[in-house]
């Protein structure tokens, strides 16, 4: 559970009564543990007392009444008990310190600099072998500090999630990791219309004889590929169970319409997951309509990593690496900016749609070619979205670039 506490000595677990010291009249939030298994039980009580709402809600939603209580103003009382500190807590981050070395097996990698190893980011990565399915290199790519622990995953064949909002760049994170090592990758969108058989595979008639076609995931194993299920929280539970199977570095697939065929996992086979609203970010499930939720025990197979938009310095970054002298510095820090300023509103909810890095990298490039911000923002930004989030955006843009001089 990640809920953060009011203040950092408070109990950070949710249960408690939550009010709101400036407004007496708003009464207060109480939450409790349900008898229901993993459910919770809030309750609102007006300024006289009376119970106004009473029910039970998951943990997903009462996140989002967290988060939402947060915005509006409410704190969690203060128990006035003093927490007694375990004995042993003054020397944990000590003794950790003086024990933490890297891995054997990722230290040798490490410290291999031959031909076999290419350096993504600041970590030195095996290469793949190479083929038609390695994605192309995009040369202004940014691997920020952010992407060393998933880099330092993929060396030990973690399995992967990376969750966040739409267009921050979990896809093309693992891609580019891939196009800088010589990897092939296969993508499998779960897009409502997949199927297991898509997934897995199934037989067909071609030519008069019936064949077995292998789906993405046995494709993907045998071959030694890395394979990337985009919008998991939109699979079928059917291809959710297929991915349990082989969530284990070591897993191995069991083909029941082969006659139990199993499937070994290729040693340079790994396995990548991205997601919009599970876990720490079921809080905005309501913004991507469809999403399932992901249970403990499924989640628990994977290394879940939040990856959130580029900071406005590393975005600025992009822009100067992708444009060249075009863009000043100056131009790439307000650019970077009013896109940091869209991504707020969407998280408040202002607007409906999220702004990527590639739909910045798309205005800046025919901003240069018009000479016009507005002109470009006409066929980059405002006809792929609604006419209300439009003139917000327009009204950030004009906020940072100013009227034409």
């Amino acid at each position: 559970m990640n809920l953060p506490a009011d203040n950092p000595h408070q109990d950070p677990s949710p249960f408690g009564l939550y009010h709101h010291p400036a407004d007496a009249s708003a009464g207060e939030w109480n939450v409790s543990r349900s008898e229901r298994p993993h459910m919770y039980r809030i309750q609102h009580r007006r300024a006289n007392g009376e119970t106004h709402i009473d029910t039970v809600v998951d943990l997903d939603n009462l996140e989002a009444k967290l988060h939402k209580w947060r915005r509006e103003g409410f704190v969690r009382r203060e128990s006035g008990m003093a927490k007694k500190e375990p004995a042993l807590r003054t020397s944990f981050i000590s003794d950790l310190r003086a024990t933490f070395a890297p891995k054997p097996e990722i230290a040798d990698s490490l410290a291999d600099s031959s031909a076999s190893m290419a350096l993504v980011g600041r970590i030195p990565m095996p290469r793949g072998a190479g083929g038609p399915l390695v994605p192309p290199v995009n040369p202004a790519y940014l691997f920020a500090a952010r992407s060393d622990n998933v880099l330092l995953d993929i060396v030990e064949n973690r399995r992967i999630l990376l969750i966040g909002h739409t267009g921050t760049g979990k896809t093309s994170l693992i891609e580019q990791v891939a196009a800088q090592t010589n990897q092939g990758v296969l993508r499998s969108n779960m897009n409502g219309q997949t199927t297991v058989g898509d997934f897995v595979g199934f037989w067909t008639v071609k030519g008069g004889e019936t064949i077995w076609v292998d789906g993405v995931l046995p494709t993907a194993m045998r071959e030694g590929l890395w394979l990337i299920v985009d919008e998991v929280d939109f699979a079928e539970p059917a291809i959710l169970a297929v991915l349990t199977a082989v969530l284990e570095p070591g897993g191995r697939l069991l083909l029941k319409e082969r006659g139990n065929e199993i499937v070994a996992p290729h040693p340079s086979f790994r396995l990548f997951a991205t997601a919009n609203a599970v876990g720490s970010m079921g809080q905005y499930r309501h913004l991507y309509q469809g999403a399932n939720l992901m249970n403990e025990a499924f989640l628990d197979r994977w290394r879940v990593y939040h990856i959130d938009y580029l900071s406005r310095e590393d975005e600025a970054q992009v822009l100067q690496r992708t444009f060249g002298p075009r863009v000043t510095a100056a131009m790439a820090e307000t650019l970077a900016s009013i896109a940091a300023a869209c991504r707020e509103a969407f998280t408040r909810e202002d607007l409906a749609s999220a702004f990527s890095t590639r739909r910045l990298l798309d205005w800046t490039d025919l901003m240069l070619r018009t000479g016009d911000p507005e002109t470009a923002a006409g066929p980059t930004i405002y006809s792929k979205i609604s006419a209300e989030d439009a003139t917000l955006i327009r009204s950030i843009i004009q906020h940072h670039i100013g009227p034409e001089g």
